[in-house]
This record gives C-alpha cells, sequence and structure tokens, in this order.
C-alpha cells in the first residue's frame, strides 16, 4: 500500500465524545539485579490484610513477566515487592522485595488469578496521546497502530498488546469509555507488552482516525462481510488496523472513518474468531 502523504499536520483540540452508534455484526471477524544478602534466609514479612501502597489509582501487577517487565521499564513508578519463595529478593531499583506467605498475595490479587507467587504495586503508567505517535511515525515509510473500538475485556486486550509488541506496533488506541484500564489482569494477559506498546486513550475515536490519516496513516477495518481479504491489501505503508467488539463489531461511524474494509478468510463451520485472534493474524499478515 503506498504512503498516504498527509496535506497538513494533525491538529491539536480538544475532542468531543462519540455517541454511540447502532450495533453491526463485524464483530465475527475481529476481531539488574541486586542479590540476595548473603548469611541465611530472609525472614517473612506479614502484610496488612488491605494494601497501603501505591497512592490513588496504583493497582498490582503480578506474574514474573508483567513485574519484571515493569521493574525495566524506566516510565513505570514502583511502590512494593511481594514475592513467596525462591522469587528473586529484589529486582533492583531501591525496591526490596518482603517475603510474604503465598495466601497473602491471593488476598493482594485475587485467589482466581495465577500470580506465580511475585507481585508489585505500582502507579499507572504516563499517558501517551495520539500525537506523540504520530510524531514518532512522521519519518517511518511504514507503521502500524492498532484501533480498538470499545473491547472491554482486559484479556483481549491484553493479548492484542503481546502480539502489537510481537510485530511491531507502535500504539494501541482505545476510547476513554468502554474500554479496558490498566490493571494486573491486562498487564498479565500482555506478558510485559504493557511496558513497550503505549495505550492511548481518546475521547472521540472518529477525529482520531482522521488525524492518523493526516498523518499519512491509512484506516482498514475488519469486518466479517467485506469483499475484499486482508491478504489481498499491497503491504507496505502506515496503516491503523480497527478491530470492533466482540458481537457489536465496529461502530457506525468508526466503519465510516475506515478507507478500507476487510476481512479474514474463514471458511469452517464457525467463521468468527476471538478479537485478540483476529488481531494477531492480521498484525502477521501485515507483517509479512
Amino acid at each position: 500500500m503506498s504512503p498516504r502523504k498527509p496535506s497538513k499536520p494533525p491538529h491539536r483540540h480538544r475532542e468531543r465524545p462519540d455517541d454511540r452508534d447502532s450495533r453491526h455484526s463485524p464483530g465475527k471477524a475481529g476481531n539488574p539485579n541486586r542479590n540476595r544478602d548473603a548469611g541465611g534466609p530472609r525472614a517473612e514479612t506479614k502484610l496488612p490484610s488491605a494494601p497501603q501502597a501505591g497512592g490513588p489509582g496504583g493497582y498490582w501487577l503480578f506474574g514474573h513477566h508483567a513485574v519484571e517487565e515493569a521493574f525495566r521499564n524506566p516510565r513505570r513508578q514502583i511502590h512494593r515487592l511481594v514475592v513467596a519463595g525462591d522469587a528473586p529478593a529484589s529486582l533492583g531499583r531501591g525496591v526490596d522485595a518482603e517475603v510474604v506467605e503465598r495466601d497473602l498475595i491471593d488476598k493482594l490479587v485475587g485467589r482466581d488469578v495465577v500470580h506465580q507467587g511475585i507481585a508489585a504495586r505500582v502507579s499507572p503508567l504516563p499517558e501517551v496521546d495520539i500525537y506523540e505517535i504520530c510524531d514518532k511515525a512522521r519519518d517511518r515509510s511504514d507503521a502500524v497502530i492498532v484501533i480498538l473500538d470499545q473491547v472491554t475485556d482486559p484479556h483481549n486486550v491484553g493479548a492484542i498488546l503481546r502480539s502489537a509488541a510481537a510485530f511491531g506496533a507502535l500504539a494501541i488506541i482505545l476510547t476513554e469509555r468502554h474500554a479496558a484500564p490498566e490493571s494486573g489482569i491486562l498487564a498479565k494477559s500482555a506478558s510485559g507488552a504493557l511496558e513497550h506498546v503505549p495505550l492511548v486513550r481518546v475521547t472521540n475515536l472518529a477525529r482520531t482516525m482522521e488525524e492518523l490519516k493526516e498523518a499519512g496513516f491509512w484506516c482498514i477495518g475488519l469486518a466479517s462481510e467485506a469483499k475484499q481479504a486482508l491478504s489481498s491489501v499491497k503491504s507496505g505503508g502506515k496503516v491503523a488496523l480497527c478491530l470492533g467488539a466482540e458481537g457489536a463489531g465496529l461502530r457506525r461511524l468508526t466503519r465510516e472513518n475506515c478507507d478500507l474494509l476487510v476481512r479474514l478468510p474463514t471458511a469452517g463451520p464457525i467463521d468468527h474468531l476471538n478479537v485478540s485472534n483476529a488481531a494477531a493474524i492480521s498484525l502477521y499478515e501485515l507483517a509479512r
């Protein structure tokens, strides 16, 4: 796909919220390290039952990949590290681990999650706006951004983040409302990718798509009823890949602002994919 030449740089202005549109069916398609001190084992620390670190808006990250990548991210503010068993005494940055019983970590992060005996209390990442992403893409001949139109499941958003990191996407754009918040569940599903691929939250998705077009991006939406397959689209250039929520799919205004609607060539008895699976296949197709 030939690069789009912007007629002018993106305008910075206050956005208005999107109106909710009627639902459609395209959801069918898609969609260092300080070592342990010598001299014996560490003493166990009993935590209070309620989390006291992290401040307003803080949350618990859990699982080895999510926590370790957070410690490697200089933009991530970390307040506390708790571990059980043979987890490392420290991951650096002056934050020493508190050794606790595993069931106390269960109480902090939830008994139904796989925390692998390690959790960190963190602040949310600093916000990134769409203009930073456009600036990052300005001198590139090709780039990919993923747009998620009201995808609310944190497991799906986390999995899409992991695929986006694997295939070199610049960012994931979400709506401020009706979208998965930054959380421990999302970060665990992303397996560390949350620290590498920014989540950009916007008020008006249609206006954001127009700004991406002005920055040279082609907006391509995934829809089950589209006549053209994604594989037929010539690769190259700057692409914003738009995916809608499962069931609802892309909203009307989002669809209307796409330059092109495409589909994945499913042919089995179940012709729809989970949105994170559809995102992974589409990102691979755009990258190859």
